[in-house]
């Protein structure tokens, strides 16, 4: 919050001078009672001695004098509280408004592996709710907690002129309220963390089961998604009213305090009237003063509580700003010369966590050439993509890009050579226009026209009512899955990448549908580099090398005929597939 010191600084003088202006008004507007008391002291006295008097000896041009220095006091604190409060808002918004870019910033920069690790729901939760936390916590609480401090020691100087000894009877309450926040205070921050993690795990239960609602309905499992959902939101729901419960406790005790402290001063003061020790508009005075001097305890008892809160999502959200960074810096690595090899992989090695998942990994893919990786599942296929678009980098050994070790380069520019088209799509919210145009921000239309075109989408693109101007919903759920699959091969060809990774995509949808993906899928590969990762086998029958992985490691290599003649693992795979569409 350093950049913006001068206007809180501001802010906080603004506030001071509020207060000071309404704590003085009290004793100023108690002369206006003892003026009254005197005056009608005086008629009494004068009745009493048989004087005849029609009107009691009140001056009242100086009590209005006074009520008009009063109302002044209390509106220049209002407009000095209303400024301060703009300033303030605008402040608090603008730190928020920082601190979500940082955090969305954040997110860009954090490894793969903690999107692996963490939940969709958990991250929304922190960069939605926890942030409003924090938002109203800096617009509202942290000024009330300077001008309560302020209230406070302001009220009890101004006590002190008064009357020593009822400023002491009322100093009572301060010990009591403190040993109230004391207890409570520290068991809300521990229950409001809790609150707010359990709120991450309901969001994320509720965005899960809302984006596989078709699944859901499928399996008949509506019953168990309920019943998870019960599950989370009683989780949640206890959570809540724990803390709640524990925050609600302050109001009521540090009011019973108060009120305490109000009839003893009262009533000593009464006493202290009838002796004639102390005016009976000291005592009023006193008596608001004794208000105002609880008041700003039971605001900081009641702000800890949403302290406690904040500090609990402020915790949340630096938990990610403090996350280790997938660390961009290029490196000086030996390269090599790179002949006609386009992506080498040398002597490669490497582990999700201690347990090796791929070593030892020897890999050549010629330009131009369709490199077709193979194996069942857990063999390590997809773990090969996440390295060659450096998602992770390796442990040992090293991969190289036209000879080049990709770690020399910045994950951005070897970025730059790849584009991918994988099995689950991703299409955002928007025109189709403009999702096939995000594999090249500079496109030209006519590019995405002949992107749309070379990936046979453009027919169906154009028989939809709007055309390429169709607004694409929430998962493009409002068109197939074979036309979302043709919309990730032309935002591929508006790339223009020099190396391709294909996760064959062909699966769920018709046989028509299929032949048009298939073709366009050959048509873009046409001229690259590319690796297939091979689900059907029978789609990579013309790849000029076929890599069979198995447990992190190649245990064949060669084309599909020659594969087919060594009766080893690939033909075994192949034929189960075949003798599995023969049943």
């Amino acid at each position: 919050m350093k950049s913006w010191i001068p206007g809180m600084v501001l802010s906080l003088v603004l506030a001071a001078v509020s207060v000071i202006l309404s704590i003085n008004a009290p004793k100023i507007l108690g002369q206006a009672t003892t003026e009254i008391y005197a005056g009608v002291t005086k008629g009494y006295a004068q009745m009493k001695t048989g004087m005849h008097v029609t009107s009691l000896p009140i001056n009242f041009d100086k009590i209005i004098h006074i009520l008009v220095i009063v109302g002044i006091l209390y509106g220049l604190s209002s407009i000095f509280s209303v400024v301060q409060q703009v300033v303030m808002t605008r402040i608090s918004q603008q730190v928020v408004y920082q601190l979500r870019k940082d955090f969305k910033a954040k997110m860009q920069r954090v490894p793969v592996s903690y999107y692996d690790t963490h939940s969709n729901g958990d991250i929304m939760s922190r960069a939605i709710n926890d942030m409003d936390n924090i938002a109203g916590t800096l617009q509202q609480s942290l000024i009330q907690i300077v001008t309560s401090v302020l209230t406070f020691f302001g009220v009890l100087y101004i006590m002190l002129t008064i009357s020593w000894k009822l400023t002491l009877i009322a100093l009572v309450s301060v010990p009591l309220s403190l040993i109230v926040v004391g207890l409570i205070a520290p068991r809300s921050q521990k229950l409001f963390g809790k609150q707010q993690a359990s709120l991450g795990l309901l969001n994320n239960h509720v965005e899960e089961n809302y984006a596989g609602h078709t699944v859901v309905r499928t399996f008949n499992h509506e019953q168990e998604a309920i019943e998870g959902f019960e599950e989370q939101n009683s989780n949640y729901y206890k959570a809540a009213w724990k803390a709640q419960f524990f925050s609600t406790l302050i109001y009521p005790l540090m009011n019973f305090i108060k009120n305490l402290d109000y009839l003893l001063v009262a009533v000593v003061g009464t006493i202290q009237v009838a002796g004639g020790q102390i005016t009976l508009g000291n005592v009023q005075a006193l008596l608001q003063y004794t208000n105002q001097l609880s008041q700003p305890i039971t605001q900081i008892a009641n702000l800890t509580n949403t302290i406690q809160a904040t500090i609990a999502s402020a915790e949340r959200i630096f938990d990610v700003l403090d996350e280790p960074e997938m660390l961009d810096s290029k490196q000086k690595l030996d390269n090599k010369p790179a002949g006609d090899v386009k992506i080498e992989f040398n002597d490669v090695a490497f582990s999700y966590d201690e347990n090796p998942l791929i070593k030892d990994f020897d890999l050549q893919a010629p330009t131009n050439h369709m490199i077709a990786i193979v194996g069942p599942t857990g063999a390590g296929k997809t773990t090969i993509i996440n390295l060659l678009e450096r998602f992770y980098d390796v442990t040992g050994g090293s991969i190289y890009l036209d000879g080049r070790e990709t770690r020399n380069m910045s994950r951005q520019t070897v970025r730059q050579h790849f584009a991918m088209v994988l099995q689950d799509t991703w299409l955002f919210t928007g025109t189709i226009f403009d999702n096939i145009k995000y594999g090249k921000e500079n496109a030209t239309d006519d590019e995405v026209y002949a992107a749309s075109r070379e990936a046979r989408a453009d027919s169906f693109i154009r028989q939809l009512p709007d055309g390429y101007q169709t607004i694409l919903d929430e998962s493009a759920s409002n068109i197939s899955q074979g036309q979302r699959q043709l919309l990730t091969i032309a935002r591929a060809f508006v790339a223009d990448p020099e190396i391709l990774i294909l996760d064959e995509a062909t699966s769920s949808v018709d046989t028509r549908t299929e032949t048009l993906i298939q073709t366009a899928m050959n048509k873009l590969q046409r001229n690259r580099t590319s690796f297939v990762v091979a689900h059907r086998l029978s789609t990579i029958r013309n790849a000029e090398k076929i890599i069979v992985m198995n447990h992190g490691q190649i245990v064949e290599t060669g084309d599909h005929d020659g594969l087919i003649a060594k009766h080893g693992f690939y033909a075994d795979l192949y034929n189960s597939q075949f003798m599995g569409n023969q049943i």
